[in-house]
């Protein structure tokens, strides 16, 4: 006599352990196990109406799901790539649990991905945005000073924000116009620094930033009205501030500077090697994001 096999455990009781072990064992938030909860009612809801049930599930009802999704119907409009791939997140962490307790001998998720996250084209600034940005410093005090070079090289250096607030006095030649960054070992690197940024640099060592640290040994070369190392949050305001003075954008930050000189760069015919070079990226698949702007659309020379 064949054996029957025994019903599968309700769906509302697999959720319901999956959603203790989340927050006892690795404690993951309200809101979390609540998003959690949200998207397994959604596929439980997929089941029902497929007549399935979890545990007998196959690869091949889980990509029905995802298309499903994906395609959207009359009462639903599709999701987004980033909900997709939240959602089949949480099916191979579902899965994994029900194979992990003894519930399933195999994985059905072990081919799930959810699509490619969509790359948006960086916001960069155009060149006459630029020049506006880098000409709302005015003045010759100690402050109007250290903007001004501290604009010109996130403008003609393109550093992270972390770069431009960790560089040393020692880090800038002026002579022969490079300055180097990327903290030390294999991702220090050098970097040319353009000649409008070298005399900003200049004025402000040579008369601003005396005047700011006064008799303090302070290593920093950017810092503030204190005399103390330039803080994130310092330099965001400074970017920020001048970028409102410019007519600009004011919630634009110094990453948006950091785009603007590699679509520059790559308008003006700089290949991809070299750009990822100069930023600092590790893998160039980081700096093929700027090969959308090549054709200088975005970041007119």
């Amino acid at each position: 006599m064949a054996t029957v096999a025994a019903p599968p455990e309700p769906f509302a009781a697999l959720l319901g352990d999956f959603l203790v072990y989340l927050g006892s064992e690795r404690g993951l938030s309200r809101n979390t196990l609540d998003a959690y909860r949200s998207d397994l009612l959604q596929f439980a809801g997929h089941l029902d109406r497929n007549g399935r049930d979890a545990v007998n599930v196959g690869a091949g009802e889980l990509e029905l799901f995802m298309a499903e999704l994906a395609s959207g119907d009359a009462a639903h409009p599709p999701v987004s790539p980033a909900t997709l791939q939240r959602k089949a997140a949480c099916l191979r962490s579902f899965y994994r649990h029900l194979r992990r307790t003894g519930v399933i001998d195999d994985d059905p998720t072990g081919e799930l991905r959810g699509p490619p996250k969509t790359q948006r084209v960086p916001h960069v600034l155009k060149a006459e945005e630029v020049a506006l940005l880098l000409s709302s410093p005015r003045g010759s005090d100690p402050g109007t000073l250290r903007d001004r070079a501290l604009l010109g090289v996130m403008c003609e250096c393109g550093l992270r924000a972390s770069e431009a607030i960790g560089l040393r006095v020692g880090d800038v030649d002026v002579r022969r116009k490079v300055l180097r960054t990327g903290g030390d070992g294999p991702r220090r690197r050098t970097v040319p620094v353009g000649p409008d940024a070298v005399r900003a640099i200049r004025a402000y060592v040579e008369r601003g930033r005396p005047a700011l640290v006064g008799r303090s040994t302070e290593a920093h070369l950017f810092v503030n009205r204190r005399g103390s190392g330039l803080t994130r949050q310092g330099l965001y305001k400074i970017v920020q501030g001048h970028a409102r003075v410019a007519g600009l954008d004011d919630r634009m930050s110094p990453h948006t500077l950091r785009h603007t000189f590699a679509a520059r760069l790559l308008a003006g015919g700089s290949d991809l090697r070299s750009v990822q070079e100069l930023l600092g990226h590790a893998d160039i698949a980081t700096t093929q994001i700027y090969a959308q702007l090549r054709d200088g659309r975005a970041a007119e020379s």
